[in-house]
């Protein structure tokens, strides 16, 4: 095996534009090729290519006797076989749909998560594709209308994929996306019962204001959003739609999607809100005088729509969403530091600045501007 060292000093994506040292150590070579033993359609390990530098989890891209995969490595709190399970269906569920997801690998023992102390493994097909944006930060814009359009049309096939998946909730697993408090008449009452379902998540807030400012923005922002969301279909949806999570071909269209970690059952109107939040408002460039780019957006939505007809009324309930529509995963986030990671000031920061102050943004006049001009932009 040659190839295999791991990077002298790897990095990964901070909470803003930095990057930082590795909360989760990489994966080395040895580790991998006592993983991929386990997996006799891979083969042996010939090389480690590349090692990912995103923070919550370590993967690396093994180059193996069968072709390349991807090798993930999470921390057992955060991904139990049993989650990963749940993640896998939905993944097998889309393939045999015909939409282009990674292929998940079985061990000799039929599983497609196996576990080894404190960490729990999957390991993947790579997916055919360009992966353009594996290095840029999660969050961050398409690098062309195009690819925004080509966003929006990949997330209509995936919904049309996902049809007839009938699993229920995921359980209380950190870093998973939900729609459970926005729903809600009384969406206090159901923060207040995911809170609790949380413990490391209700001792974080404990002394906070969080019910007051809960119940302020809800006040400000929420306004006939349950009855919105009762009409729509459940679906299991994606959650985490931005372009580092999409493979693409040579012609600037979607050639493949992965990362389902945060994939859980909401509704479409969710997740193609979803995507615009994450990827229209450029969220850790704000403060350096980035604006939000309404033709992105406009961009995401002409490609859902060149697929599955959107109504007014859609369209309507994808801004009404927009401003809160990250509340339930900044309070996954906050859990995951304050419980798994045990960095209290970084739960601040998926508390204060990622779930207020980006909802607290849609309230000023860049956030209000952003949406007069995308619901302008959207009815002509």
């Amino acid at each position: 095996m040659s190839g295999a060292a791991p990077p002298a000093r790897h990095l990964v994506h901070g909470m803003g534009m930095a990057m930082e040292a590795p909360t989760w150590p990489v994966i080395t070579a040895d580790e991998a090729e006592a993983v991929l033993a386990l997996f006799p359609e891979a083969g042996r390990v010939e090389r480690l290519c590349w090692h990912s530098p995103r923070p919550f989890s370590a993967a690396t891209l093994v180059a193996a006797e069968c072709g390349d995969f991807v090798l993930k490595r999470h921390h057992s709190r955060l991904r139990s076989v049993a989650a990963l399970v749940e993640e896998h269906a939905f993944i097998a569920h889309l393939r045999s749909a015909g939409l282009t997801v990674p292929e998940v690998l079985a061990s000799a023992e039929g599983v497609t998560a196996v576990s080894h102390g404190d960490w729990t493994y999957e390991l993947h097909r790579k997916a055919p594709g360009l992966d353009l944006y594996r290095d840029r930060q999660s969050w961050t814009p398409f690098l062309s209308a195009g690819h925004a359009h080509a966003a929006g049309v990949a997330l209509a096939r995936l919904h049309q994929a996902a049809c007839g998946f009938t699993a229920g909730e995921r359980g209380a697993w950190p870093l998973v996306s939900s729609l459970t408090i926005l729903p809600a008449h009384d969406p206090i009452a159901a923060a207040e019962a995911y809170v609790a379902a949380r413990p490391a998540l209700e001792e974080f807030l404990a002394g906070k204001p969080w019910r007051a400012e809960l119940a302020r923005l809800f006040a400000a922002l929420a306004d006939g959003l349950a009855d919105l969301l009762e009409r729509q279909p459940r679906l299991w949806t994606h959650n985490d739609w931005h372009p580092s999570n999409i493979l693409w071909s040579e012609d600037g269209t979607a050639s493949a999607i992965f990362d389902f970690g945060l994939a859980a059952p909401t509704c479409a109107l969710h997740d193609l809100a979803t995507a615009i939040e994450r990827t229209a408002i450029p969220w850790l460039e704000l403060a350096g005088g980035s604006a939000a780019d309404v033709e992105t957006a406009l961009a995401i939505l002409a490609g859902y729509r060149s697929v599955i007809a959107l109504t007014e009324d859609d369209v309507a309930g994808v801004l009404r969403l927009l401003p809160l529509i990250h509340i339930e995963f900044a309070l996954s986030e906050a859990d995951y530091f304050a419980g798994i990671v045990g960095d209290d000031a970084q739960a601040q920061v998926a508390w204060q600045d990622y779930l207020v102050d980006h909802a607290d943004w849609f309230l000023g006049p860049e956030g209000r501007t952003f949406l007069r001009d995308l619901a302008s932009g959207a009815s002509s």
